[in-house]
């Protein structure tokens, strides 16, 4: 299954773990995922992601045409380092200022019937990446 959306990945808890990010053609998606990966965070897919399950847990990867490149509004589409494919821990909505609550309810969204806990994100705000680290270390921990 495809989806449009990007893919990053982080080691915690002693695996890599991956959030989908999700949101309409120019909510910050690509922005967050580049100030992400300048914090240690690893590409995994940029724009296009082929999900699977297998386990219990559904996994991402790049299309091959697309694996290892970036694009980086108003530069260019760049070779960046990528990991082959990342378990999806979390997804990250990325929306408008005014559709994030201070104190959002739990929520979660259905992938290949899988749940997987899902966070509502303003990308452009700069503690953006610092959200995703701390929500991806408190949500989604099934074992």
């Amino acid at each position: 299954m495809a989806r449009h959306a990007g893919l990053i990945a982080r080691w915690d808890a002693g695996i890599w773990r991956g959030v989908l990010l999700e949101g309409e053609s120019g909510s910050g998606k690509s922005d967050l995922m580049l100030r992400a990966l300048e914090r240690g965070w690893a590409l995994v897919a940029d724009d296009r992601v082929m999900l699977w399950e297998s386990g219990g847990r559904v996994y991402g990867r790049a299309p091959d045409t697309l694996a290892g490149l970036m694009e980086i509004r108003g530069l260019d589409v760049a070779p960046t380092p990528y990991r082959s494919f990342a378990r999806i821990d979390l997804v990250a909505r990325c929306v408008a200022a005014a559709l994030v609550e201070r104190m959002p309810e739990q929520a979660q969204v259905s992938l290949l019937n899988q749940a997987i806990p899902a966070l509502p994100l303003v990308a452009v705000e700069p503690s953006a990446p610092a959200k995703l680290a701390r929500a991806l270390s408190h949500l989604g921990l099934k074992p």
